[in-house]
């Protein structure tokens, strides 16, 4: 039976603290310094961790290392379980051709292109976080905007910023399942606190983005749209995560805010309205588009790394069904068809009874050989693995894309190939997310997390008004929510825990926060450059996102400070 100490250098919680952080100094300067791949940093950052446990403090080899594969067993499932069955579902669409016409229905609401940002970049963003996540929306909403006549670099900012306010939900509350994991506080109490933080931030992010794509004039042009948008999102998000189901939080809110934003311009269209193009810049996205078709610049396609960024084609025609080629009413509905049965899907499975029978499978156990105490000497929960093999959000994904298979009229043959691809499109992020949490859950077992927590309770009350920065650092390195609550979320309790505050409220603002890092992380800004065809250019897109992160971020930090005094201590989960 292992029980780590907190303080193993010289009695000092600050020298052991330099220790423990060793890992993630690691992690962070081979990702963000040095840009060495996720999973090679990860893996190194594991074997650091396991050096310290072991020689820091004293935690036997065998312990450490099947800490380390619990870890890694968790990444697979449930967490790259939920990753692998959304992003099937998000492919099977794109073969058929249902994607692109779901994309050409959102870009019929409005020919004003301020208007088209928000409800491509941010609604469908969103509902592209809630199925996948990883990189997918900055990918594929970015090639969209491209395509309705935005600038590359503006398109990529667009997406970026967009992709906010919905990733501590996305794939399905992947992030918030990592986090009630590795923190053993409930999963529903944290989703319906992190329900409560950024739904306030989603009302703000629409109004953002109009901003950057026309400046004041935008604003004051389009707010109510804009406005609108924000609204039912924020109030989708918080009714769906507190009252309904968290992991359809995002899916919900995404549907929400688009209908909310077609209903408005139904009564109010906005002006048709154009984004002008100085000379330079038209050359510049004439040469963009013409890499894949030769064609202008309001009408040309993406660029080829563009229509294949993130290993998913964009560029499939659209299913097509009605009087010469054009897609009939059938084409639409199947479009918005896996996207509905998913709701369903996840709501027949919230039925008390109808719950309750799934749940009767699960099997618990306790990991084969792994004995851990606290540090006061209680048994830990972390050897034990929780198997709802039939629950399982990636479990109900799965089922959701057999019923989506006939619901779009895709060969079996095919949607199995498709399988077959997503596995190896994912197979580096499945390495990753794998070895991240292993290493996760060695600093955890043996410790290294508790004394860094520790240590930074010593800033007592004030821990609330860094505590979101925390989940902003580790998400601008890694690149993931997911990965930075499984860093992170121990030590926020720990911390929590140490200075007197709220558990709950510090490890929902750990998540929270971390969604405004998303922007200006490495691999993020890699992939929409990529995607919108400004290879190398990362320094020039981080630049035009850098500041929003900062004050969406100091925004955050303001709001889970208040909401840990008496001004806003009546909104934290009881």
């Amino acid at each position: 039976m292992y029980r780590p100490t907190l303080d193993p250098v010289g009695n000092s919680l600050g020298l052991s603290s330099i220790f423990a952080a060793l890992p993630l100094l690691t992690l962070f300067i081979l990702l963000g310094v040095v840009r060495v791949r996720a999973w090679l940093a990860a893996l190194i950052s594991l074997a650091v961790a396991l050096l310290v446990a072991m020689v820091i403090y004293s935690m036997p080899v065998g312990q450490a290392l099947l800490a380390g594969t619990e870890g890694a067993a968790f990444g697979l499932f449930p967490i790259m379980w939920i990753v692998i069955n959304a992003v099937w579902i998000y492919n099977m669409t794109v073969v058929t051709g249902h994607f692109d016409l779901l994309r050409q229905s959102f870009a019929k609401v409005s020919d004003d292109m301020r208007v088209q940002a928000v409800i491509i970049a941010f609604c469908f963003g969103a509902l592209l976080e809630a199925l996948a996540g990883f990189g997918t929306p900055v990918a594929v909403t970015s090639v969209m905007l491209i395509a309705l006549g935005f600038r590359p670099i503006k398109a990529a900012t667009l997406a970026l910023v967009a992709n906010t306010a919905p990733v501590a939900y996305g794939a399905l509350a992947t992030p918030i399942t990592t986090l009630a994991t590795v923190t053993a506080l409930p999963f529903g109490h944290l989703g319906a606190m992190v329900g409560r933080q950024t739904p306030i931030l989603a009302i703000f992010v629409p109004l953002v983005l109009v901003f950057i794509v026309d400046r004041g004039r935008g604003l004051r042009e389009v707010w109510p749209a804009a406005l609108i948008c924000g609204v039912a999102f924020g109030i989708a998000q918080f009714v769906t995560s507190n009252y309904i189901s968290v992991p359809l939080a995002d899916i919900v809110a995404s549907l929400v805010s688009a209908g909310a934003v077609v209903a408005y311009q139904a009564v109010r269209p906005s002006a048709h309205w154009v984004e002008p193009l100085e000379e330079a810049e038209e050359v510049a996205q004439r040469s963009v588009a013409g890499q894949a078709s030769g064609g202008g610049t309001r009408s040309g396609g993406p660029s080829a790394d563009a229509r294949t960024a993130g290993g998913v084609r964009t560029d499939v025609p659209a299913a097509t069904g009605g009087a010469g080629g054009t897609p009939g009413s059938g084409d639409v509905v199947r479009a918005y068809a896996p996207y509905l049965i998913i709701i369903v899907v996840f709501v027949f499975a919230q039925i008390a009874a109808v719950k309750s029978l799934l749940d009767s499978v699960t099997i618990k156990f306790a990991w084969p050989g792994l004995h851990l105490q606290t540090a006061s000497g209680k048994p830990s929960t972390l050897p034990t693995f929780n198997f709802n093999w039939l629950l399982a959000t990636g479990t109900l994904m799965l089922i959701a894309g057999l019923i989506t298979i006939p619901a779009i009229r895709i060969p079996v043959g095919q949607a199995v190939r498709a399988y077959g691809r997503t596995l190896e499109q994912l197979a580096t992020a499945i390495a990753t997310v794998m070895l991240v949490l292993a290493l996760a859950y060695v600093m955890n077992s043996s410790g290294q997390t508790a004394t860094l927590g520790n240590w930074m309770a010593a800033a007592g009350g004030l821990f609330a008004l860094i505590s979101p920065l925390l989940g902003w650092l580790g998400v601008a390195v890694t690149g993931s929510d997911t990965s930075s609550n499984s860093l992170f979320g121990a030590l926020q309790v720990s911390a929590a825990t140490k200075a007197g505050l709220d558990p709950l409220l510090m490890a929902a603002s750990n998540s929270s926060g971390g969604v405004l890092g998303k922007m200006i992380s490495p691999q993020n800004l890699a992939i929409a450059c990529a995607a919108v065809g400004m290879a190398r250019r990362e320094g020039d897109l981080v630049r035009k996102v850098f500041v929003w992160s900062l004050v969406l971020v100091a925004f955050m930090c303001a709001l889970v400070y208040l909401q840990s005094t008496p001004v806003l201590s009546w909104m934290v989960v009881g």
